[in-house]
């Protein structure tokens, strides 16, 4: 007898675990523009973004991560909490935490960020600003001063000498 056995039960579908659910919100929740999708604008997202397409423009996404895929071509002045490139940047990028140039990323604009890992291949050319902002000492009360005055002393202490540093007196 020749044939093929069948299995009679249903399939089940498993469940994607990259999406979230409404009913666990821990899980990360990630928005993915397509290799055929082309954008012009101001891009925000208050989730993780990979981009594959084309981008114009500018890319705020402050509190969430960036990726930049090997397919990915942006035009654009990116910030994100973590930067991740694989395709092709022109334009400045601010990583909060870190930017990660892998092998395959062709970068042409200024890098700031405290953290940059750069992989062998990866193109480069710009600057990069891995510097911090200053730290500002506490103040200290004198004899008659309360703590709310000195804060407010010191702070605006602060904001001159940045303020200078900005226009290059001193």
């Amino acid at each position: 007898m020749t044939g093929r056995l069948q299995n009679t039960k249903p399939r089940r579908r498993r469940p994607n675990h990259r999406r979230t659910s409404r009913r666990n919100p821990s899980k990360r929740s990630v928005s993915v523009i397509g290799p055929t999708l082309r954008f012009k604008g101001e891009l925000q997202a208050n989730e993780d973004l990979v981009i594959e397409g084309q981008i114009e423009g500018t890319i705020a996404h402050q509190e969430k991560n960036l990726t930049i895929g090997e397919q990915g071509k942006v035009a654009a002045n990116i910030h994100a909490k973590i930067v991740e490139i694989h395709g092709e940047v022109d334009g400045d990028v601010r990583g909060d935490q870190i930017v990660k140039l892998h092998r395959t990323a062709v970068v042409k604009g200024n890098i700031q960020s405290p953290r940059l890992v750069m992989e062998d291949g990866a193109n480069f050319s710009g600057s990069v600003d891995m510097g911090k902002q200053p730290v500002r000492e506490a103040p200290k009360l004198s004899e008659h001063e309360t703590k709310r005055e000195a804060l407010k002393r010191a702070n605006l202490a602060f904001a001159e000498s940045a303020s200078q540093a900005n226009t290059g007196d001193t």
